[in-house]
């Protein structure tokens, strides 16, 4: 009888461990997917509050994108723009502060990557237009890019371009603002695990809800979306690439892409086919990973190297991949179609 009671008793409390096993409350999980900034974004967030964590974050980058877009009306690069030659613009201290990164980035490349790239951004107007301009056109929008003439007061809260014609770009910086904050706002919601995906540029949060860590694929420049040459396993890191698949146009055999030079008024031509950019910070990945594919691979792999807290991936049109020396041993090739060998 003593011997059944205790059979019984264990049996009891075998149930009710596999009962509060089953009834575990999983982390709530949130998805929300929006067209902004020209591309599709979308952002999953795991916990608690992660619908509206995945909300509020959703409507800061709108707000980001209405300020930043060159076709925003409303916005402050827009307002920049249509006072060339003109005016001092009052702008949001957003803007500035993203327009603070964009000036450093254009004096540390001494204007490889360029603020004042507007006019031959809007020359080329690569995806849109789909035709080779003129060298006269090019000499012209040339001759308007000078990131060193660009007037920024921030006491006053205000920027200027001094010539008729001049326009800022900050396509190559202002996801990566962007991502950044999606970021800053998920955590404040209490978000401990989320990935940011804002068409390329990458932020992860913490690591998966088992502990594990993110893997971030990298895009084949060869292939369609969703095709990968490799993968980075990481945590709490932004992952940006840029390459020549993104925007692109094709005449007479050639690949025109969006990466523009500002020193030829043609784009890029080195040898690259993509770059990524690993980092803490978004805003920094999103701008080295054009500056570094502006620079080329060995140029590029310099400055890299040079700088704390940031690695590199690139991917050659001869379909070599290098990798900056933190990360190697840490990446996984998962397409055997391209080359590469431990340096």
């Amino acid at each position: 009888m003593k011997r059944k009671s205790i059979i019984l008793l264990c049996t009891a409390s075998m149930l009710t461990l596999l009962l509060f096993a089953s009834c575990a409350r999983q982390p709530e999980k949130a998805t929300k997917t929006s067209f902004m900034m020209d591309t599709v974004m979308e952002l999953t967030a795991y916990g608690d509050n992660a619908q509206k964590a995945v909300d509020a974050a959703i409507d800061a980058i709108k707000k980001i994108d209405k300020l930043m877009s060159v076709s925003s009306q409303d916005g402050d690069v827009y307002r920049i723009n249509a006072a060339a030659g003109q005016s001092p613009v009052k702008i949001s201290k957003e803007t500035m502060y993203v327009i603070q990164a964009a000036q450093h980035y254009s004096q540390l490349s001494n204007g490889l990557f360029d603020i004042t790239i507007g006019p031959l951004v809007n020359l080329w107007g690569i995806g849109t237009k789909n035709e080779i301009p003129t060298q006269a056109d090019i000499n012209k929008a040339k001759a308007l890019v000078d990131y060193r003439k660009f007037k920024v007061n921030t006491e006053a809260g205000t920027a200027e371009l001094p010539e008729n014609g001049m326009a800022i770009d900050l396509g190559a910086i202002a996801k990566g603002y962007a991502a950044d904050v999606a970021k800053e706002v998920l955590v404040r919601y209490g978000i401990k695990s989320a990935v940011i995906n804002l068409g390329g540029n990458v932020v992860v949060i913490g690591n998966k809800t088992d502990g594990s860590l993110w893997r971030v694929g990298i895009q084949n420049p060869f292939e369609p979306n969703g095709d990968y040459v490799a993968v980075v396993e990481e945590a709490d890191k932004a992952v940006v690439t840029s390459g020549i698949y993104e925007r692109y146009f094709i005449k007479d055999g050639k690949r025109y892409h969006h990466i523009l030079n500002p020193f030829t008024g043609y784009p890029a031509d080195n040898g690259l086919a993509s770059v990524s950019i690993i980092s803490d910070k978004s805003i920094d990945a999103d701008a080295l990973s054009t500056l570094v594919f502006l620079l080329g691979p060995e140029k590029g792999m310099e400055l890299v190297e040079d700088l704390s807290n940031i690695e590199c991936i690139m991917i050659t049109t001869d379909k070599e991949i290098l990798l900056s020396d933190g990360l190697k041993g840490k990446v996984k090739i998962v397409d055997k179609g391209f080359e590469y060998e431990e340096r």
